[in-house]
């Protein structure tokens, strides 16, 4: 497996949901933050979601 990109309001966010989807502890997945997220300004729309890539360390059986 290569990895999933999530995407989430912030960058724990997409942290957890990578957790969760790929059923594993914060200390078995190697986090790379893509991009954080961007707020729009006065809370017009614009904002974006902060991006993350998660791979598992090693497999497990």
């Amino acid at each position: 497996m290569d990895g999933i990109e999530i995407e989430g309001k912030t960058v724990e966010e997409a942290i957890q949901k990578a957790l969760h989807r790929l059923k594993a502890a914060r200390t078995e997945v190697k986090i790379k933050i893509i991009s954080e997220e961007t707020k729009g300004l006065f809370g017009m729309p614009g904002a974006k979601p902060a991006r993350i890539k998660a791979v598992l360390k090693r497999q497990r059986k």
